[in-house]
């Protein structure tokens, strides 16, 4: 999992980068000093006990915290065995201390930082504690510094590690933080995925829903034009020679069926026509859409004003699937000679208003039907709005709404 990454984060138990290079490079310049101590001063640490004692601690400690470096825990669940190492590798960075010089110091606070992790607040400040009161110590037995030399010295060191116990506290934090975020991020890439699986069932059915209403309502219209059709050449066949005139008129009858039902399977192809036809959109579509119902006995003119604003795939779908209802029902069951589409787009929101001079009728017998609830729906589903109103002999109103917003 993605986090703060190894440069500073404390992941898979292994040592931030920083904190290798912070070693690494106080322990080169820590060996240079310690070198350079033996070729520069050999005379005067073999006379000095304590110099050689200093001497020889920081000469054996160099090796021992090169080799207790890879085996040191960075989790505070490691088991008591590891824990000791960190123990050891404290008392070897403070020995590193009496002859490393100030680079040495570096390696102790890498140990403090390493306590913290592992022990926890109260086990970093015991070390820093532990770490002050020893550089106190060296303090006094040097003969050279004075008491005051050596509390100074105690706290510099103790304030040092405070210090770094600060910042990896900071750490720790940041790497927990970014842990956490990629947690959420995790689950949000996977709530998505389950959304757009959702959106896509819910997409299916919504096309399924459609085509099974369409299917129901071809099959009731152009099912009955068939069955009106098969009826009259049937008795147009058994009157030809009895009644020539009366089959003629059967004939006839069926032809003008046959007309109304080409029609109307004519419509029922354009209601199934996508809402970017030929890569047009907006205005465009709505005005290709109008103009594909064109050819029938109703005149039908689309009337557009204002500037199509931007809208999303189910706001334009809503707009496309309006004009398509209002005028698959005006030529369906309006026996209008006038139908009127208005579109008046605003940077708020789009409104289609599609009338005619028809029959009109009752409002909730016009109102009821499938087309009319699915639109409904539809609109309600991006906060959009449905007016109708028809009146015996005063043609039939619909008016759709759709906001602008994004949903």
């Amino acid at each position: 999992m993605a986090r703060t990454g190894t440069w500073a984060g404390f992941s898979d138990g292994r040592p931030p980068t920083v904190f290798q290079i912070c070693f690494w490079g106080s322990v080169l310049v820590s060996a240079l000093v310690v070198v350079a101590a033996g070729f520069q001063a050999t005379d005067r640490i073999t006379s000095d006990g304590l110099m050689l004692a200093f001497y020889v601690m920081s000469a054996v400690a160099l090796p021992l915290v090169c080799l207790l470096w890879p085996l040191l825990p960075w989790q505070a669940t490691a088991p008591a065995r590891r824990k000791a190492v960190t123990v050891a590798f404290l008392a070897s960075t403070l020995l590193l201390v009496a002859g490393g010089g100030v680079a040495a110091l570096l390696v102790v606070g890498v140990a403090v930082g390493n306590a913290l992790v592992v022990y926890g607040l109260r086990g970093g400040i015991a070390y820093a504690c532990v770490t002050g009161l020893f550089s106190f110590a060296l303090g006094l037995l040097n003969p050279s510094q004075g008491v005051v030399a050596s509390i100074v010295s105690g706290v510099v060191v103790l304030l040092l590690c405070l210090v770094i116990l600060v910042v990896v506290v900071a750490m720790i934090e940041a790497d927990r933080r970014a842990e956490e975020t990629a947690v959420l991020l995790a689950k949000l890439e996977k709530a998505h995925a389950e959304l757009r699986g959702f959106a896509e069932r819910t997409r299916e059915l919504a096309v399924g829903e459609e085509r099974a209403r369409i299917a129901r309502d071809m099959h009731d219209s152009v099912g009955h034009y068939l069955t009106v059709i098969n009826l009259g050449l049937s008795n147009a066949q058994r009157y030809r020679e009895r009644d020539p005139d009366q089959a003629w008129d059967e004939v006839r009858q069926a032809q003008r069926l046959t007309r109304e039902a080409l029609a109307d399977t004519r419509r029922w192809v354009r209601a199934l026509r996508p809402l970017r036809m030929d890569g047009k959109r907006g205005i465009e579509a709505l005005a290709a859409l109008v103009e594909s119902f064109g050819g029938a006995d109703t005149a039908i003119t689309f009337t557009p004003r204002g500037r199509w604003p931007d809208l999303d795939g189910d706001r334009e779908l809503l707009c496309f699937r309006a004009v398509q209802e209002g005028l698959t029902n005006v030529l369906r069951h309006a026996k209008a000679g006038d139908a009127r589409v208005a579109l008046d787009c605003t940077e708020a929101a789009v409104t289609i208003t599609i009338s005619d001079d028809g029959r009109g009728g009752d409002g909730d017998a016009w109102t009821d039907g499938a087309g009319l609830r699915g639109l409904r729906e539809r609109a309600e589903a991006v906060n959009g709005t449905i007016e109708t109103h028809t009146r015996p002999g005063e043609g039939f109103t619909l008016r759709v709404t759709v906001p602008a917003g994004r949903p």
